[in-house]
């Protein structure tokens, strides 16, 4: 059986990547992928914590998570193609034209 430290340790380097990915970007789909890659070893952490423990509600949360990271996508993503259609580019510098 692997170790929770090993679980952890990948956890927190999704999570390092994640967070310097959407330090880094402009971009909106990558900015997307990164906070996708952040809940992803947030639910790692939580699964890694459930089986650690031999509790069935870290993968409760985990389950209810990725239901969460579903609609963000789904709400991101229809974001981004109306600043797509107004101005042919997705950079998040532009956000500010939606609003009105």
């Amino acid at each position: 059986m692997i170790a929770l430290a090993a679980y952890l340790g990948l956890s927190a380097l999704l999570f390092a990547i994640g967070v310097y990915g959407l330090l880094t970007s402009r971009n909106g789909i990558k900015i997307l992928i990164c906070i996708e890659l952040m809940l992803n070893a947030a639910n790692i952490n939580l699964v890694a914590f459930a089986a650690h423990y031999q509790n069935a509600l870290g993968y409760v949360f985990a389950m209810f998570s990725i239901a969460l990271a579903a609609a963000e996508a789904a709400v991101g993503l229809s974001i981004l193609i109306a600043l797509f259609r107004l101005k042919r580019r997705i950079d998040v510098s532009l956000l500010h034209l939606l609003k009105g």
